[in-house]
């Protein structure tokens, strides 16, 4: 059994972590986590979004977690979905990619296109 000490701090991460999460005043990112998207990596996509908003001291933007988004050969899949509702999929996500999604469409609002479900399917 832990002490009180020790669950109070695992409370205390866990609220934080919840809180990046869960904040809709901004910027919403979707990640795929069906069985396709986790097989394909959606979890290493998942945690680096999550690292690089805290590293950043993004509060605004919240990550969320979905079923299958319907493309499961472009796994891992994320949506970065705007305030206003409209969305950017991104498709082919790895860890490196989330990071980049994050400096250039989120900090700086730039679209990485070459990125994108539209991209992909020129291909």
């Amino acid at each position: 059994m832990k002490s009180l000490a020790e669950l109070e701090e695992i409370r205390k991460k866990t609220l934080e972590q919840i809180s990046l999460r869960t904040n809709k005043d901004g910027l919403r990112i979707v990640v795929g986590m069906a069985t396709c998207g986790i097989a394909a990596g959606a979890r290493p996509v998942m945690t680096a979004l999550l690292e690089e908003l805290k590293k950043r001291n993004i509060s605004n933007v919240s990550v969320t977690m979905t079923g299958c988004i319907g493309v499961c050969k472009l796994e891992p899949v994320i949506e970065v979905i705007n305030p206003d509702g409209s969305k950017v999929t991104y498709v082919k996500m790895n860890a490196e990619k989330a990071v980049r999604v994050v400096a250039e469409h989120v900090v700086n609002g730039r679209v990485c296109t070459d990125l994108t479900i539209g991209a992909s399917e020129v291909k």
